[in-house]
Parts: C-alpha cells; sequence; structure tokens
C-alpha cells in the first residue's frame, strides 16, 4: 500500500508552526528549540514525518524543526 504524504497548506501566523528551514541552513542557536516534534498550524507531527505544503516537501527533523526537501507534484 503506498502512503500518502498529508497536504498542510500555507503556514498561519495565528497558529504554532515550528521554524521552516533549507537543507542547508543552520538554525540560530538563540531559539531553545528540542521539543521532539514539529508543529504546522497547530497539528504536532513525528520527527521523520513528511507533509506537503502546497507543492513543497517538508521533513520533521529531530529537533523540531522542518527541513525543505524539495518539491512534489501535485496528486
Amino acid at each position: 500500500m503506498k502512503e500518502t504524504v498529508p497536504q498542510v497548506g500555507a503556514p498561519d501566523p495565528e497558529r504554532d508552526t515550528s521554524p521552516i528551514l533549507d537543507e542547508d541552513e543552520e538554525l540560530s542557536l538563540d531559539r531553545e528549540l528540542e521539543t521532539g516534534v514539529c508543529y504546522f498550524n497547530g497539528v504536532a507531527y513525528a520527527p521523520g514525518q513528511y507533509v506537503r505544503s502546497g507543492s513543497e516537501l517538508l521533513h520533521c527533523e529531530e529537533r523540531g524543526v522542518w527541513v525543505r526537501k524539495g518539491e512534489m507534484p501535485f496528486r
């Protein structure tokens, strides 16, 4: 069975969303994250999970940040 990647839409500034970084971007150390989960519009996602925001593929990292992994075509 093929696993589907949830489409989460655009980040809502009114709701909790973890930082979204490019693959080569470093996280500023002045922010204490280390939540163990990533949030997107108030919904928690486990480390290792992928979501789509528009056509962007985002990966939840263990530090509690999203990392862009490229783009996916719409299906």
